[in-house]
Formats: C-alpha cells, sequence, structure tokens
C-alpha cells in the first residue's frame, strides 16, 4: 500500500488524474473502473483538460462504472448514467459504446449483475480501478457486512450511506435503498487501485482502512491485502493516520 498525503483535495484528485492519464498514455486501449460522487468530480476535470490539451485520448478506452441505484432512470438526475455523462463522458472523446454503468432498472437484477462481471473479464479485466471511499468505510457499495461479496451484486444500503448521499435528492425519502455494485473480489482484481479520500468525515475510514484489521465491517480495509493500491488523501482525510 502506497499512501500520497496532498494538501488539498484539488491537489490529491489532481494527482490522481495524472495517474489515470499516465495509464491511457501507456496503455491506450485501457480498461478502466470508474466511480462516481463528489469526490472524483476534480479528477474527471482534470483528465478532461488533459484530453482538451491533446495529452490523453480516449478513443480507444474502455471503462466499467462500479455501481448504479436500483429502480430510477438513466436520466435522472441522481443516476450514476446521467453522472458519468455530465461529468466526464460529454467532454471527452470516449466511445458510447465503450462505456458500461450497471443497470439498475433490469427484472433480473442478479443476472445481469453476474454479467457485468463477465462482460469485465471478457474484456480482459481492469486495468486501474477508482475508488472514493464511504463514512463507514464502503467502497463502491459494498457495505458493512459479516463477509466480504466477491462478485457484483444487489445491495441493502445502510442508513449511513442514505444519509451520506441525501444531499444530491430532495429528501432522504427519494434515496434508493438499493443499489447494484461491483464486489470486491472484482475490485480486488484490478492490476491497480487507486482509492481518493478527502475530507475530516473520511478520516475516521481511512484510519480503520489503513491501520485496522481486515474486515468485511470495513470493506477498504481489505485493500492492504492488494498487490498495488495507491491511496491519495488529502491533510484532512489523512489526519487520524
Amino acid at each position: 500500500m502506497e499512501i500520497r498525503i496532498f494538501e488539498t483535495c484539488r491537489q490529491a484528485c489532481q494527482a490522481a488524474a495524472l495517474v489515470m492519464g499516465a495509464q491511457i498514455v501507456s496503455k491506450p486501449d485501457s480498461i478502466l473502473g470508474l466511480a462516481t460522487g463528489s469526490t472524483p468530480i476534480p479528477a474527471y476535470q482534470e483528465l478532461i483538460r488533459l484530453y482538451q490539451e491533446g495529452i490523453v485520448d480516449f478513443s480507444r478506452v474502455r471503462s466499467f462504472n462500479l455501481d448504479e441505484y436500483v429502480g430510477i432512470p438513466e436520466d435522472h438526475p441522481c443516476s450514476y448514467h446521467r453522472f458519468m455523462r455530465d461529468e466526464l463522458f460529454d467532454h471527452v472523446n470516449i466511445l458510447k459504446e465503450n462505456t458500461h454503468v450497471p443497470s439498475g432498472l433490469s427484472r433480473d437484477l442478479e443476472g445481469d449483475a453476474l454479467a457485468y462481471d463477465a462482460a469485465i473479464e471478457a474484456a480482459g479485466g481492469l486495468d486501474i480501478q477508482l475508488l472514493g471511499i464511504g463514512r463507514n468505510g464502503h467502497i463502491g457499495f459494498n457495505e458493512p457486512a459479516d463477509v466480504f461479496t466477491p462478485q457484483c451484486h444487489v445491495v441493502e444500503l445502510t442508513e449511513s450511506t442514505i444519509d451520506a448521499n441525501k444531499r444530491f435528492f430532495d429528501s432522504a425519502d427519494d434515496v434508493p435503498r438499493r443499489a447494484v455494485s461491483l464486489g470486491v473480489g472484482t475490485i480486488m482484481k484490478a492490476a491497480t487501485v487507486l482509492l481518493i479520500a478527502t475530507g475530516e468525515d473520511k478520516a475516521e475510514a481511512v484510519r480503520l482502512s489503513v491501520k485496522g484489521e481486515i474486515t468485511p465491517r470495513v470493506p477498504a480495509s481489505i485493500l492492504k491485502a492488494h498487490r498495488h493500491v495507491l491511496f491519495f488523501l488529502d491533510q484532512a482525510a489523512a489526519s487520524r493516520l
């Protein structure tokens, strides 16, 4: 595990974007695992800048997102399909058919989740997986549990996660109670895992993930067993290390 601490959130995200940009430059047909939420937005802004300046070309890149809410349309303002279009895809030259986000509307959610895993395997696996971290230590929507879930699956969201995400909706009652998420096993198969954590409210989750035992009660703690994992933190998120 490599931990890098930056003074500000933006510096941490810009550094993460440079790592991802370097991955694309070195392998133009890279398979990217992408994340949503407020944390990676500055990283996506930096990737857009690198594209606009002709440094990074997304034309051969393929992407697989971590997760999606169950039960909201793809064009809903809070869907992760919409988030990725607004924050990255519509601003770079990635082909629409090369972008993938789990379906939250399927009549067979579990079957489609397993097919999503199979599609990642068929593509050759993830070259780099971008992650954030929840206040309860979740990665993707893998919530604290008794066991680690290896495959893409349907998740019942915890009250902590619902509370954290309610700011994106009109009220907590509007936040979906379920989501589809890559499993911990799929995340751990990525060649590189890059986790960005910013803000003091993530400091305890970071501490438990880095210094605590590996336990499914803190899902991000499993990353200590990964062969190449980077934690990019701002000073606030690193304050309890």
